[in-house]
């Protein structure tokens, strides 16, 4: 079976172990029972008895299309409690190649170096690197891939990392050399502060991952793979306009974060839409595309490259999530201006998420304008001299939302909401209270279902939370990403079959859902140990009197609704 890796940065002591135990453990679920059996959740987040984890999905290095993305998990600086941060790129597949099921960093290090990790066929080996210090994420990831050739990947972090800010994210390298980021909850910081700037894991020609029923395997993946990649909506939305193509849908039910979570629509929103960016990046040509993966494999293709109006590419890729907190909820009015922020948090390591919340609140109490690049770019070159102020909006919204004294900071157990107001979306919010990771819509995110769920009644939210938050945890514990996940919920046994070919078991549909709701109650368990009470299960106080516009509604569900999302 795949290999745990353990490295212990006081002393670089490497050891490789295989454990039973975590056989059927993968992804999130795995970052959660390693959390659980070996971490004090009482611990210090950036102190040595916490761990950063870097773990595959069960199908990592396997030819399931969009199977092989990586959870980074640990506990985190900004929620207090158990985090996994989930993101694409070739790294996952990298490890999963070379029979490697997770790498567990320990302890601090013992001296003031930059650390890089180097995992390949012929060993693994830990490296001063101090050339790489203080270097934004570009540079890291492009000197290193430059170095180790072609087929590695690169886990780096930036400055805010280095730093320890508590938005602070981990940037992973894709097919192309174009970055993905495991965004949220501060992982970033948790590997700044064992002194790991990098991570490589080189290719291999040789793949490790053995099928106990390969035929049984091949057939699922087959099918699966065949209907994602044939759908319209892979091949007329995802690859177009990648995953801002709910941009407008978003506004059209108010939900859409806007100047600082005052109202849920946009008057802009058009120079801002998925349609919009996919037009400027066909009409500037040059370095502009569409349509790329973001793994080897991978079906999907929403990844894209934004080009300036000379065709030099700006950023890579632009997300809806980014582009609402960056975008409407700064008051940016075109997508030049949200690449110029987004291509400067990335490079930082920063959350755009987090940090479009941050740079928001820090609107709101006028350091800045909305709707003014340069006033929000100045902010954030306070981050990279590492100021007081800058120190200040790289921990987040809620620590810029407490000093300078705003009321309306809109987070979840410390982390900033993604690009839907609860007020709007209620299955959201109820995600955001009552999930273990906090205000994070990859937990559960109740938008694709509006259709079948008033997404402004008060009933049917807790139900549909939990179920989804179950369904996408289950997609974490494999390692797939959640827009593969139309074929494979209309047709779950797909699931087992994948499970079973590989690993020789019998799961039946429901014991595959159970391993995400199990990921969930370990999650959960952790936090309440941590000292995250059912207490805290609430939104800001602002959600439940201040109306929203366009729709006039408050967070007004009750404690019996939000109950039903538990996974008990």
């Amino acid at each position: 079976m795949p290999e745990i890796v353990r490295v212990k940065m006081s002393n670089g002591e490497i050891t490789r172990e295989k454990n039973e135990k975590y056989l059927l453990a993968g992804g999130r679920g795995l970052v959660a029972q390693l959390l659980a059996d070996e971490v004090d959740p009482a611990c210090e987040p950036l102190g040595a008895k916490n761990k950063l984890i870097l773990a595959t999905g069960l199908l990592a290095g396997t030819t399931a299309s969009s199977g092989s993305r990586t959870s980074v998990g640990a506990k985190s600086p900004l929620t207090n409690g158990i985090k996994e941060a989930n993101v694409g790129g070739n790294f996952g597949w990298n490890l999963g190649r070379l029979g490697i099921k997770a790498i567990v960093v320990e302890d601090l290090p013992a001296a003031d170096h930059a650390y890089v990790l180097e995992v390949g066929e012929n060993g693994i080996k830990l490296l001063v690197r101090d050339d790489l210090k203080n270097l934004g994420t570009y540079e890291t990831s492009r000197l290193l891939l430059e170095e180790y050739g072609k087929g590695a990947s690169c886990l780096c972090i930036g400055p805010a990392g280095e730093n320890k800010l508590y938005g602070a994210c981990v940037a992973v390298s894709d097919p192309q050399g174009e970055l993905k980021f495991a965004a949220r909850g501060g992982m970033g910081a948790v590997m700044g502060s064992k002194g790991l700037k990098a991570v490589v894991a080189l290719g291999t020609k040789e793949n490790r991952v053995t099928y106990h029923n390969k035929d049984l395997f091949t057939a699922a993946a087959r099918k699966y793979t065949s209907e994602l990649a044939n759908s319209d909506k892979v091949k007329q939305v995802n690859q177009k306009v990648g995953t801002n193509g709910i941009f407008l849908a978003v506004n059209a039910m108010g939900a859409l974060p806007t100047k600082n979570f005052s109202q849920g629509s946009f008057e802009y929103a058009e120079n801002l839409s998925g349609e919009k960016m996919y037009e400027l990046i066909c009409e500037r040509g040059g370095e502009g595309r569409t349509g790329m993966s973001c793994m080897n494999g991978c079906a999907i293709k929403c990844s894209n490259i934004f080009p300036d109006v000379n065709g030099k590419k700006i950023c890579s890729t632009l997300q809806y999530e980014n582009v609402a907190l960056l975008g409407s909820n700064c008051g940016m009015t075109n997508l030049d201006d949200v690449a110029r922020l987004n291509h400067v948090c990335n490079d930082l390591g920063l959350d755009a998420i987090e940090m479009g919340a941050a740079l928001g609140v820090a609107m709101e109490m006028g350091l800045a304008e909305f709707g003014n690049v340069e006033s929000a770019l100045k902010l954030l070159q306070e981050v990279y001299l590492n100021t007081p102020l800058g120190r200040m909006l790289g921990h987040g919204a809620k620590v810029t939302g407490e000093v300078l004294g705003c009321r309306r900071i809109p987070v979840a157990k410390g982390q900033a909401f993604p690009g839907y107001d609860p007020r709007a979306l209620k299955g959201n919010g109820v995600t955001y209270l009552i999930s273990p990771m906090g205000a994070d819509h990859t937990a559960g995110n109740c938008f694709g279902a509006r259709a079948t769920v008033d997404p402004l009644g008060t009933e049917k939210q807790g139900d549909l939370s939990r179920n989804t938050q179950i369904q996408i945890t289950t997609l974490d514990c494999l390692g797939l990403c959640m827009f593969a996940r139309p074929p494979l919920f209309a047709e779950p046994q797909l699931l087992a079959d994948l499970i079973n070919g590989l690993f020789g078991t019998e799961l039946t549909v429901d014991d595959v859902w159970q391993l995400g709701a199990n990921a969930i109650r370990t999650e959960r368990n952790f936090n309440l140990q941590a000292g995250i009470s059912p207490a805290q299960d609430r939104l800001p106080e602002y959600l439940y009197s201040e109306p929203l516009a366009p729709t006039g509604h408050v967070f007004d569900l009750s404690e019996e609704e939000i109950q039903k999302a538990v996974v008990k």
